[in-house]
């Protein structure tokens, strides 16, 4: 069931949707959390699509704040909400709230989107597109008990990490760090197969890769070592060696879903590292509502060797 609202407000559009769920018989009660999704109209469609897919595995409501800003001398002027709402099979398993924002109410949604949280449900705040600096400070990151940025979405991948780290609150995760999660459980795999004593690591990459810039850092954090950060055509992190007295742990990865496992004294492995999808990385993220203290740590890492070598 669709429902369009034009020029309305919050308190019409929560009524809006406690008439929809009537009429289709579908109650909140399943709905383990809130989705607040911050972008624009250019990211929308994509980003909800995202959502709505991670939504299968934690069934939730969806709210997509679109920021539209009108041009011209009168902009400030025009001030109004239009929402959108999804419920029952046209929201997949949960619900679905779109809300465009014009001129000035831009800055006010944080008060336009608290009325329509889900009552004791936890709340997740999700910027796919540019994010603030301070996530936790952002009106609807303070909402939030999970903040989820992408700093492979911005200009300067390298410089919005550090200004994450700055700002860095519990709560605070990057989907370029999620992007890692293989990549650092096959590392730790390796190193719990063979007990060696690392001397130093390499990750390899294309340039200003914030996935592996923070791959340098956790290297560095867990095992105390200077890493080297190394450029490559891509795509994305190509490769990750780690030295050691006993010889080099390599994972290779130049390309496609599979990559190679090379372990001193042992045949070479094939193992599956794939690069997987918006909506596989956002459901990962809701799986866990806590604080991620290991990005967090590795995130304020200060860099024992900086800078990419060809």
């Amino acid at each position: 069931m669709r429902t369009e609202l034009t020029d309305t407000t919050s308190s019409k559009v929560d009524r809006a949707l406690l008439a929809a769920r009537r009429a289709i018989g579908s109650p909140t009660m399943g709905l383990v959390l809130t989705l607040v999704v911050v972008t624009d109209e250019e990211n929308a469609y994509d980003a909800v699509r995202s959502a709505s897919d991670a939504a299968r595995e934690h069934p939730c409501r969806i709210i997509a704040v679109i920021r539209r800003t009108a041009r011209g001398p009168y902009r400030r002027r025009v001030s109004r909400l239009d929402a959108e709402l999804r419920v029952g099979t046209d929201a997949g398993t949960g619900e679905t709230v779109l809300l465009r924002l014009h001129g000035a109410l831009t800055e006010q949604a944080g008060s336009v989107v608290l009325p329509l949280l889900v009552p004791d449900a936890p709340v997740v705040a999700w910027w796919p597109g540019e994010a603030p600096a301070d996530p936790a400070g952002d009106p609807i990151g303070a909402l939030a008990q999970r903040r989820i940025t992408d700093a492979a979405a911005a200009a300067d991948p390298i410089g919005v990490l550090d200004e994450r780290a700055a700002a860095y609150r519990p709560g605070d995760t990057d989907l370029a760090w999620t992007r890692l999660t293989p990549w650092r459980a096959l590392l730790a795999a390796a190193l719990d197969q063979r007990r060696l004593d690392v001397t130093g690591a390499a990750v390899e990459s294309e340039a200003d890769n914030a996935s592996a810039e923070l791959l340098a850092r956790w290297l560095e954090d867990r095992l105390g070592v200077p890493v080297d950060r190394l450029a490559s055509d891509g795509p994305v992190i190509t490769r990750v060696s780690l030295r050691s007295t006993g010889g080099e742990v390599r994972v290779d990865r130049p390309g496609g879903a599979l990559a190679t496992l090379s372990l001193p004294g042992s045949p070479d492995r094939r193992v599956a590292l794939k690069i997987r999808s918006g909506a596989e990385l956002i459901a990962e993220e809701l799986r866990r509502l806590d604080a991620d203290v290991v990005y967090g740590s590795a995130l304020r890492r200060r860099p024992l060797q900086t800078g990419l070598s060809a």
